[in-house]
């Protein structure tokens, strides 16, 4: 996979889920931790994830809030040949555009399905915003779209997976996040106080602390995480240190 070259700052993006079968529990998301996986991959921060029912003032509402706050925004769902599929017009009136077939889009159908396949219901799926990018559909050819920072693409796991990897080189990435694991054989409890001052003292480093029991034992996992490599491993030394010093404190 081909992307630019890494930048230092920090880049964000924020996901919007789109679709009542989501929010009824008929269908199980599956896309939410492949995106996370995917954008940290690319050194990208998955910030913030929005579920949002099939009501275009719902969509356009939230991607309007998301959009001038995040590098980019990503969308899953809603752009399919049924009455209920409206996320194209939705994101035309979030961006003020109109929307009608489009040409490139309409070639791509129609060379793919025989005439009597190409019915009036997979024709709506040629209608894309007016100065949308095209997201190259590989696996049943109706593309998804960009406008601006927004990525609009299918709900359906492997061609949202497959429109992924087709704008991956377009996408700014980051310095790809850092991290490194300690495990205590103590409770959260006893080490809570030391560890928030070990963030404290290492502010470019985001420590988070995660309680185990097991046949009625306790023992925490603290994972240290840092785009400097340098400040996770002083921050890692403290933790381990501190390991060390608790394990003095609290001896059978």
């Amino acid at each position: 996979m081909t992307t630019t070259k890494p930048t230092p700052q920090n880049i964000s993006a924020a996901y919007v889920v789109i679709g009542d079968e989501i929010l009824s529990g008929r269908t199980k998301d599956k896309n939410i931790g492949y995106l996370a996986t995917f954008l940290t991959e690319l050194g990208i921060d998955l910030q913030e994830v929005r579920v949002v029912p099939d009501e275009q003032d719902r969509i356009v509402a939230a991607v309007n809030a998301l959009r001038p706050a995040y590098t980019y925004v990503f969308t899953s769902g809603g752009i399919g040949p049924t009455h209920d599929d409206i996320t194209a017009d939705s994101i035309a009136k979030a961006f003020g555009v109109g929307i009608d077939l489009d040409p490139r889009a309409y070639k791509l159908l129609e060379d793919h399905y025989t005439a009597a396949e190409f019915t009036p219901a997979r024709q709506r799926m040629a209608r894309i915003p007016f100065g949308a990018e095209l997201i190259e559909n590989r696996v049943s050819i109706a593309p998804g779209f960009r406008m601006e920072n927004t990525f609009v693409m299918a709900g359906v796991p492997a061609i949202m997976q497959a429109m992924l990897d087709a704008i991956a080189p377009e996408l700014q990435t980051g310095i790809k996040m850092q991290s490194a694991s300690v495990l205590f054989d103590l409770p959260e409890s006893k080490i809570a106080g030391e560890l928030a001052l070990i963030q404290e003292n290492h502010p470019q480093t985001a420590i988070g602390s995660y309680p185990k029991a097991k046949d009625g034992r306790f023992s925490t996992e603290v994972v240290v995480r840092s785009r400097d490599i340098d400040v996770l491993a002083s921050a890692s030394a403290a933790v381990e240190a501190l390991k060390q010093a608790a394990y003095q404190k609290y001896k059978d």
